[in-house]
């Protein structure tokens, strides 16, 4: 149990919270939310004893045993298997008894060592951090790898797994997905779900929140508040207190409305269903989430780009990598304007690679690449914040882009972004990592670029700006290619999917659930488990018996899914004509003749008659749409 009594936390003359007052009870998993700066860390740092309130007091049970992420990783030439098994202290700490043991010939000692060392699961370690180091993206060669051999990234992952590995009562994860993908983070949300203590989670992605924890613990105007729930559950109670106001009503209107011509753009498209499917929920559920964003400092759309050429970018039997070896190889891809495209694909399989390649910034190995004469790149990737000018301000690096503009037009543009007052004019070396990805967002959107590269965006960006950037996307007119294991920013974005994967990047027919259950499946039929031999035989899909179950049961699936399936073709259909006739009518009011006569205007109520007739049709057969897709979803599983 954790519990925080009358709790006040000051920096400086400024409160971070005062009189926060909650308990978090055995095997409660919580997010813990609230804007950057409001005071999460710090939160943290009251329970680990690292800082002490100002009033009231934190209680923890005696020999609570706390396990949360290292933010620094040792340059040791330690094998990393080794390093992930350290996170287990107890283990460690009876295997260097062991050895003192040993050492002194105790026997009476060894053998009580032992029985400890059994209890403990000690002799299953190495599985044990195997399977994690495996989970998180590591192959079984790596594991016996240096620490020291590993980039940044992949050491914060060993770190991850580090914590992991610990045995503990109360798990503290900071931002855990910032240097996952999004296989990896699957299979955390997976780990999570069965770990025994108790959680606290700060995240920035509603997804991952929402599907990994049933309490929210929100920091905001000086308060914490518990909400039961999840991240959405969280939303819908907030908005509840904040709908009466007006601007939250003006402001969720842009917004739907925003989202009501996205899907009317792509809504008749029968390959496009299950992307449409998902934007019609989005959209019904934009009258929760809007409100309860009402109040975010951040507020910026994409200007229309200046031109729109047509293709903007092709690749025609493109590779492209490093040295000589291809990472990416045979691409075939032409973007135009208004496609919206998200990438997919483990780490290191080449997404990244794809983009630079999009962007010009990576030589053709083999194939072509041509762009339009008057193509416009947005291109957002991790390395730009490292290019900002530390001694300029936001102000200086905006005016540079437009040395005519004025100061104050620059200052408004600049504001929708969060950089107010002295804040434009503040050095950028001191500012956080989220600070400087919105500043680097700010310069693309007013180039008014027509083709979005977009890295891992979200990455620095906290909930309000993540917000913030989906709408402003869904308004953006040019094509879009998006790296993310945000799932709420790609649902809410990407119309089409592509899997980056062995050298190769396809073209993925389904959403990203389908996406969730096409790694689950490519794992079974191509094990790399850093388990045991003997896990790996059980798990074996291509013995015989294992080819045998899966015929079988891929046959009782199609058999299963076979009347779904016509159902949502019959719904598709239905959908797709109701949508071509209400194109037609609506062509048919542009006609100046029915506004002229008395003859015009009986033709023009008959027009708005049958349209407001296939309206009502369309919206039922909207519903049915989604129940069946619902169904499908539902049998899939």
């Amino acid at each position: 149990m954790l519990s925080f009594t009358n709790v006040t936390l000051r920096r400086g003359p400024r409160a971070l919270f005062e009189h926060a007052t909650f308990t978090l009870y055995p095997g409660w998993k919580a997010g813990l939310t609230g804007a950057n700066g409001t005071g999460k860390s710090s939160l943290f740092a009251l329970i680990r004893g690292d800082l002490t309130s100002d009033t009231g007091e934190v209680q923890l049970p005696p020999g609570t045993v706390i396990a949360e992420v290292a933010q620094e990783t040792p340059a040791t030439d330690r094998p990393a298997v080794e390093y992930v098994i350290d996170g287990d202290r107890e283990l460690r700490s009876i295997e260097a008894a062991l050895a003192e043991a040993e050492q002194q010939g105790d026997g009476t000692a060894q053998a009580e060592l032992h029985a400890r060392l059994e209890a403990v699961r000690g002799y299953e370690a190495r599985a044990r951090a195997g399977r994690l180091m495996h989970g998180l993206g590591f192959s079984s060669a790596q594991e016996e790898q240096p620490v020291n051999a590993f980039s940044g990234g992949w050491r914060m992952r060993l770190n991850l797994a580090q914590a992991l590995m610990c045995p503990s009562d109360l798990l503290l994860l900071d931002e855990p997905t910032n240097h996952l993908d999004l296989d990896a983070v699957f299979w955390l949300e997976n780990w999570l779900h069965s770990y025994p203590g108790t959680l606290l989670l700060i995240s920035h992605d509603r997804e991952f929140l929402d599907r990994c924890v049933n309490q929210i613990l929100h920091i905001e105007n000086g308060g914490v508040r518990l909400y039961a729930g999840n991240y959405s559950d969280f939303e819908a109670q907030r908005s509840e207190t904040l709908a009466h106001q007006q601007a939250a009503h003006e402001k969720q209107q842009r917004e739907v409305a925003e989202v009501q011509r996205f899907v009317d753009r792509f809504r008749a498209k029968a390959t496009k269903a299950r992307q449409a499917q998902s934007r019609l929920k989005a959209l019904a559920r934009m009258e929760t989430i809007a409100p309860a964003h009402v109040d975010s400092p951040f507020h910026f759309a994409f200007r229309e780009p200046e031109k729109l050429p047509t293709p903007l970018v092709t690749l025609e039997e493109a590779s492209a990598g490093y040295g000589t070896t291809p990472v990416v190889a045979g691409v075939r891809l032409s973007l135009l304007p208004g496609d919206r495209i998200g990438l997919l694909g483990a780490n290191g399989a080449g997404k990244s690679t794809l983009m630079k390649l999009l962007a010009g910034r990576l030589p053709t190995l083999d194939g072509k690449r041509a762009e339009a004469p008057d193509l416009a790149i947005g291109y957002f990737a991790q390395h730009q914040l490292e290019q900002l000018d530390g001694n300029a301000s936001p102000l200086l690096h905006l005016n540079r882009l437009d040395p005519k503009a004025t100061e104050a037009d620059l200052r408004k543009f600049l504001g929708g972004f969060g950089f107010r007052g002295d804040a434009a004019l503040e050095p950028v070396a001191p500012l956080s990592g989220g600070e400087k990805a919105r500043l680097v967002l700010a310069l693309i959107v007013y180039q008014r670029p027509n083709l979005l590269l977009l890295d891992e965006p979200t990455n620095h960006l906290d909930l309000e700006m993540r917000h913030a950037l989906t709408t402003a996307l869904q308004g953006f007119e040019g094509a879009m290619v998006v790296v993310s294991h945000d799932r709420h920013l790609l649902r809410a974005t990407a119309d089409q999917l592509l899997v980056v994967a062995d050298n190769k990047v396809i073209e993925f027919d389904g959403d990203l659930d389908d996406y969730r259950r096409w790694l689950d499946d490519r794992k079974r039929t191509r094990p790399d488990s850093a388990g045991s031999d003997s896990d790996k035989a059980d798990q074996d899909p291509n013995s015989a018996g294992g080819r045998r179950e899966r015929r079988r049961e891929e046959a009782e699936r199609r058999t299963r899914l076979q009347p779904l399936r016509r159902e949502m073709q019959r719904a598709e259909k239905r959908l797709e004509e109701l949508s071509l006739r209400k194109s037609a009518l609506e062509e048919q009011l542009a006609d100046p003749e029915l506004y002229v006569d008395e003859k015009g205007k009986v033709r023009l109520t008959k027009i708005l008659r049958e349209k407001g007739e296939v309206e009502q049709e369309l919206a039922e057969a909207e519903e049915a749409w989604l129940q069946a897709g619902e169904a499908m979803e539902s049998a899939e599983r």
